[in-house]
């Protein structure tokens, strides 16, 4: 049974926190409204999706074929993770809105998802730390993958249709909310790291 609590942390500071996803939503957002950025939105999902599902199998044949890499890729999670944790506590305002409406297209959010590193690397990690080594049915695979994308969805909405607020908020409290989640991911990075059942 996985850790729930650095499973939800690492989920919410991923998904929630600035990278490609979050501000395109909320550029295009600002720009053209929720209802015309659904299109974009549900492309970024349907990306996120089918990602999260190919980690899913990837890391599952990983782990069929050596079945040790289980603290391998704890410990590769672990760094990656607070690699990421610094780069969102040091981080500084880097919003840029694009006026093209090109990207607010079906396609350009499916497409964002196959070039955005911060998905790929998220979905392997997620997967080979949280969801692999428990569950291996593809029943639950799918559920898994559909539950990501679907706290994915609500991320890009919260960020699409809040932006300005977002934009507003994170100026005047940018340190201390990059430092909250920088903690949060540092605490998710020693709970799959396997530190912690050392000392257990």
């Amino acid at each position: 049974m996985p850790n729930f609590t650095a499973f939800i942390s690492y989920v919410f500071v991923i998904t929630f926190t600035p990278g490609p996803n979050n501000i395109m939503s909320m550029a295009n957002g600002n720009k053209y409204g929720y209802r015309k950025t659904m299109k974009f939105l549900l492309g970024i999902v349907s990306g996120f999706f089918i990602i999260i599902l190919l980690s899913n199998y990837f890391n599952l044949l990983l782990f069929n074929l050596m079945p040790k890499i289980k603290f391998i890729m704890g410990i590769i999670g672990a760094i990656y993770m607070t690699y990421l944790a610094f780069i969102i506590i040091k981080s500084k305002d880097s919003r840029k809105k694009d006026d093209r409406g090109k990207l607010n297209s079906f396609f350009t959010g499916m497409v964002l998802q196959l070039v955005n590193p911060k998905a790929i690397l998220y979905s392997i990690t997620v997967t080979s730390n949280f969801i692999i080594p428990y569950y291996k049915s593809s029943t639950t695979l799918i559920l898994f993958s559909l539950l990501l994308a679907f706290i994915g969805f609500i991320s890009i909405s919260c960020w699409a249709l809040f932006g300005q607020f977002f934009q507003k908020f994170l100026a005047n409290y940018r340190k201390p909310f990059n430092i909250a989640m920088g903690l949060l991911l540092i605490y998710s990075a020693i709970s799959i790291s396997g530190i912690l059942e050392l000392f257990s």
